[in-house]
């Protein structure tokens, strides 16, 4: 019953996201070229992606994948605060792997007591793989398989056509891929629920059970998170950075999914496949200077702009039987506006592709009523559908209706109708009248007389037959 109400509870969880409008995309060019090899940014007021770069081309996510992990934990998971006592057998078969500086510890020991949350805050701040392998062992009952499995049925369901996982902790693997748009579309799910933005956005946190005798000093066991651009001591602080989870592999380079607010919006950039190294050879964080380059772009070169004013004129339609002009101007039934890049002329959208729900109109037209839809595009993308109705009122010509209604009441089914009656009943006429003629005639003709002839008998007429005989 408990797991019955859990999937109840996801799927309630669920539909918010599903029902979010549509995500609009235009791509604008950067002003200054990113390091990254794939990026997406969106801005999350709007819902509306303005920049794109090999957006659907796949990469190793490296700890990105941490965020699936978070999404099947806090899904599957009844109770957060149930803890979980650490055991290093289960994830002690990263000690070898073939890329081992890929690993990122917590300091998490065997025999350490932690709740489910403790874990999470690990897994998101520092890519913990002690916690990811709990998690994954724990929610999987023992088998980490069957919680990779869990993972690419969320992916499946979530749309996340080019992505595939292989484990929850993000280490190197050929077989584990995804995109930049692919991760957009997770991490925004992933901020519908739950919990999960306020882990994913914490920079520090202390564990809630304090394990003294392996941790003697709590002060010391810290989590900190990956994102330097939250660190206001950092050279690379960025103000209003917030999370959400790095990722670094020696074999694909650094990724970064991270927010930030500024006057009022807030974007969310993805970018994946950062060189881990200068040209020199020198250690080098491009995905973070590539955010705060991208961020920075966004603030200061977009705004909400007026794309189309509610007394723009769309078109005209045609309308019949009015009284003065025989057409109705059609204005969209609101202002249209939408974050744009202050660098592009608003009047370079296109506004051509206009569906007129008549292709005429009978007069009268009230004021205010639907006529059609206007597209507004740009460079191909679909910006936006707005309603498109009558600017004013269109009176009916009396003179103009009743020679209408006389001309249609010819053309009308009642009219044929009368029609095929009336030619029907003259028939029906004509043959009765030619049928009393013919019976009339009939009567009236002249009888033959009839004259009396005396009855001849056989005898008589053997006799004269004889009598001829013998003359």
């Amino acid at each position: 019953m408990k797991k019955l109400l859990c999937i109840l509870a996801a799927v309630c969880t669920l539909l918010p996201f599903v029902c979010i409008s549509e995500v609009k995309a235009v791509s604008f060019p950067l002003q200054t070229p990113i390091a990254s090899e794939s990026a997406v940014l969106i801005n999350l007021d709007s819902n509306t992606v303005i920049h794109q770069k090999n957006a659907d081309t796949k990469q190793m996510p490296g700890p990105l994948v941490n965020i699936m992990t978070a999404v099947i934990c806090l899904e599957n998971c009844q109770d957060l605060s149930q803890e979980v006592t650490i055991d290093e057998s289960v994830y002690s078969y990263l000690y070898n792997i073939q890329y081992p500086d890929d690993l990122r510890f917590a300091e998490i020991l065997d025999g350490d007591v932690l709740t489910m949350t403790d874990l999470l805050y690990a897994m998101m701040l520092t890519s913990s793989v002690e916690a990811a392998e709990t998690i994954a062992y724990k929610i999987g009952d023992g088998k980490t398989a069957d919680f990779v499995e869990m993972m690419n049925k969320k992916a499946a369901e979530l749309g996340l056509e080019n992505t595939h996982f292989t484990n929850a902790t993000g280490m190197y693997d050929t077989n584990q891929y995804t995109t930049a748009n692919d991760m957009l579309k997770l991490t925004m799910y992933a901020l519908s629920l739950p919990y999960f933005e306020n882990i994913a956005t914490t920079f520090t946190y202390t564990p809630t059970v304090p394990n003294p005798k392996s941790h003697p000093k709590i002060e010391e066991w810290i989590w900190t998170n990956s994102n330097i651009m939250m660190d206001s001591e950092d050279d690379l602080a960025y103000s209003g950075a917030k999370g959400i989870k790095t990722a670094n592999l020696d074999a694909a380079g650094r990724n970064i999914i991270t927010m930030a607010s500024r006057d009022g919006n807030k974007y969310l950039a993805v970018l994946m496949k950062a060189p881990l190294n200068t040209a020199d050879g020198d250690t080098a964080f491009y995905h973070i200077t590539d955010a705060i380059s991208i961020f920075d772009w966004a603030f200061d070169n977009f705004s909400y702009q007026v794309i189309l004013a509610d007394t723009a004129e769309v078109g005209e339609l045609p309308v019949e039987l009015a009284e003065g002009n025989d057409y109705v101007l059609a204005i969209p039934k609101e202002e249209f506006t939408l974050l744009w890049y202050n660098e592009v002329d608003v009047s370079t959208i296109s506004r051509d592709k206009v569906v007129w729900y008549k292709n005429s109109l009978q007069a009268p037209v009230a004021k205010g009523e639907p006529l059609g839809e206007v597209t507004l595009e740009y460079s191909g993308e679909e910006l936006g559908t707005v309603e498109i109705v009558a600017v004013n009122n269109v009176e009916r010509s009396t003179s103009k209706y009743n020679m209408y209604v006389a001309k249609m009441f010819r053309k009308s089914r009642w009219f044929n109708r009368a029609l095929m009656v009336s030619f029907l009943l003259c028939a029906i006429y004509i043959i009765v009248c030619v049928y009393s003629y013919i019976v009339f005639k009939s009567k009236s003709k002249p009888m033959k007389p009839i004259y009396a002839v005396p009855k001849v008998n056989d005898k008589d007429r053997r006799r004269r037959r004889q009598q001829n005989d013998d003359k």
